[in-house]
């Protein structure tokens, strides 16, 4: 009877130290990238800040290149910014307004700053236009690069590289002067609903995977104990 106890037992102490550490990463949602998680301030070598980690060392040194010869040429400047995930309340466009602010808190300072802002969790995305820059960038072709240029490939085949490189070279034509090349086309056969999960569903998932550990827990400790009281009594 013993035997078979201790057995029990350490049966019980293996699904509760499982349990406990899933439970963490199943009930807890991932931290979201704060606003001052990002540098206080930046100078005129930065223009890529990937906290997210979604654009590759090369592709960086595109972006880093393309946007350094434009300030150069023209004045204006760009900076592209990817977080991972949201705080409550904030959007990709809120957070891009805050940012621009905090970075360029005079409007002299701002006139020829434009920063886009893209969390990797909702794909979706917010620009900020200084009064100088808004000249050439309308808010017509802001609104259309952070819905149509940024998305178009992340809908395609989720390529945040090409992106941020169709995003490139559609702002540097535009604020150098030039034409509007305008956004990607989108292919017919692409899905403009998304296969992203809603918050709602993404919510009722943690929420039963919740239940489930829980559920778990109890059983890992009321079987060993049922158990060693069904010995026992048997022992009786």
């Amino acid at each position: 009877m013993l035997k078979c106890f201790t057995q029990a037992l350490s049966r019980w102490i293996a699904v509760t130290a499982i349990a406990l550490l899933a439970l963490p990463a199943i009930a807890l949602p991932a931290q979201a990238t704060s606003l001052y998680q990002l540098p206080p301030s930046i100078d005129d070598s930065t223009w890529v800040v990937d906290e997210a980690n979604q654009i590759t060392r090369l592709n960086e040194g595109k972006l880093r290149s393309q946007f350094q010869s434009l300030a150069e040429q023209t004045g204006n400047e760009v900076r592209v910014v990817t977080i991972h995930r949201l705080d409550y309340g904030e959007t990709p466009q809120t957070y891009a307004d805050r940012l621009f602010g905090r970075w360029f808190p005079t409007p002299e300072a701002q006139a020829n700053q434009t920063v886009i802002v893209l969390d990797d969790v909702t794909n979706d995305a917010g620009i900020r236009v200084g009064d100088a820059a808004a000249e050439l960038l309308t808010p017509e072709i802001a609104e259309s690069i952070s819905q149509e240029t940024i998305k178009v490939p992340l809908r395609r085949n989720n390529s945040y590289n090409q992106a941020f490189l169709d995003t490139a070279d559609r702002l540097v034509a535009v604020l150098s002067g030039e034409a509007d090349p305008g956004p990607p086309q989108a292919e017919e056969t692409i899905n403009t609903e998304g296969t992203f999960a809603t918050a709602e569903e993404t919510e009722e998932n943690r929420s039963n995977s919740t239940v489930v550990v829980i559920v778990l827990l109890v059983l890992a400790t009321v079987i060993p104990m049922a158990t060693y009281y069904w010995y026992l009594s048997i022992g009786g």
